[in-house]
């Protein structure tokens, strides 16, 4: 039998720790509406572009925008300025979505390429989302690899612009498929475990990764469909 010295003890690290689950709570239930928010920002922002058949911005801009927008994201992440950054970045984002998707649906069985794409998105982030979450494994050790994997299929990617191969192209979007499948998984994680503890960062690092994996299927399936 436990001495009342063991039982204090006991009852004092649950108390330590009770305040920590349900911070992590907090910061995942934040992060799941403000991600629920952008999304529908985003998709109401490429719908327009679509409508009003907005030209892409091009490279230069899409990176300057993103990284400029991902910088403002990260510095005002402790304030209410973060959540205006935010849905400034995830709008620029859907902005240059709206005509990459409008060019597919152009396409022959382009609405259904695209509807495919969607489908699987939201399939395989809710299917590892909830694994993460019900498992509660500890995906931490992921991180070496998806940055260096995501570096390395940016630059590669950015090679593929120019070079106009569509096996490298479509080698690329294999990768990031798998890639933002980890990020999801070890994103969820570190929300999980208390990794990560603020909700407008990990908002951005879970849509960045259902932006890529969207692409990704999308080209995939367009190739697979002849598009």
């Amino acid at each position: 039998m436990n001495q009342p010295s063991d039982q204090f003890a006991i009852a004092r690290q649950h108390a330590g720790t009770a305040p920590s689950l349900l911070s992590t709570h907090k910061v995942l239930r934040n992060t799941y509406a403000l991600l629920a928010m952008t999304l529908l920002f985003s998709g109401l922002v490429a719908g327009t572009a679509i409508a009003l058949r907005l030209p892409h911005p091009g490279l230069i801009v899409t990176l300057v925008g993103f990284f400029g927008l991902l910088y403002a994201t990260t510095k005002l992440r402790d304030s209410g300025w973060g959540l205006l950054s935010v849905f400034a970045l995830t709008g620029f984002m859907g902005y240059t979505l709206g005509p990459i998707v409008g060019h597919y649906l152009s396409m022959p069985n382009g609405g259904q390429t695209v509807m495919l794409a969607m489908t699987g998105t939201g399939a395989v982030f809710l299917g590892l989302s909830a694994y993460a979450i019900v498992s509660r494994r500890d995906f931490s050790f992921m991180g070496g690899f998806l940055a260096v994997g995501i570096l390395v299929a940016f630059l590669a990617s950015l090679a593929g612009v120019f070079l106009q191969i569509p096996a490298l192209s479509l080698t690329i979007s294999a990768a990031f498929v798998l890639l933002m499948s980890g990020l999801i998984l070890f994103e969820t994680s570190r929300i999980i475990h208390g990794g990560e503890t603020n909700y407008i960062m990990a908002t951005v690092s879970l849509f960045v990764s259902i932006y890529n994996l969207f692409l990704s299927l999308l080209q995939l399936l367009g190739f697979s469909s002849g598009d």
